[in-house]
């Protein structure tokens, strides 16, 4: 930092935020809560229900699980993306979150091995998707529903092929238009295990 404060301030919702340079945040304040409200609505919480949300970045969409959950984990590569989640569940005063800096192909993993079984997990992977190993972890928890958010159709696409081979349906898609006049288009997608519709 040469000048200036280390972070933004922007709002979703009635939840507010700090973003630091390098983390990522959807550009697109309006539709982003249409497209957190649809992810929040498709996860299906009581307040008996641990999710996990994968590539959680500032924890925006985390934030806004939490208010409908007991427990909340957030698992994002960029540590200072952490660090600014970390601040954000301070700044909101929601304590039933916990965040996790490092890569989900180790520590979803891990998770497992610790016996952590969400009912819920919520992917918003990178325009490259969920790797191989993530899914298959999925898979391995058994949540009862699966809420992914994609920027990129054809990986996305990809991914519900994958998830399906586990044993998942994908029962709703809504496109969310983030990027109006141009191809680009946000899905939120629900998925639900097939021996529990």
């Amino acid at each position: 930092l040469l000048w200036g404060r280390e972070t933004i301030t922007d709002r979703l919702d009635d939840l507010k935020f700090l973003i630091s340079a390098t983390a990522f945040f959807q550009v697109n304040p309006a539709q982003t809560e249409n497209l957190y409200r649809r992810a929040v609505q498709y996860a299906g919480l009581t307040k008996q229900d641990t999710v996990v949300d994968v590539y959680c970045g500032t924890g925006t969409i985390t934030l806004f699980l939490a208010r409908q959950a007991s427990q909340a984990v957030g698992i994002e590569i960029n540590p200072q993306a952490i660090r600014d989640a970390r601040r954000n569940a301070r700044l909101n005063g929601i304590e039933n979150v916990k965040f996790i800096a490092g890569d989900a192909e180790r520590i979803m993993p891990e998770l497992y091995g610790k016996g952590l079984r969400p009912q819920v997990i919520v992917v918003d992977p990178p325009r490259s998707g969920c790797e191989r190993p993530v899914l298959e972890t999925i898979s391995r928890l058994q949540p009862r529903r699966v809420v992914y958010i994609s920027c990129n159709p054809a990986t996305l696409a990809r991914d519900l092929a994958v998830l399906q081979e586990f044993g998942y349906i994908t029962r709703e898609i809504q496109p969310v238009d983030m990027f109006p006049q141009t191809a680009h288009v946000e899905c939120t997608v629900l998925l639900k295990r097939k021996h529990n519709p």
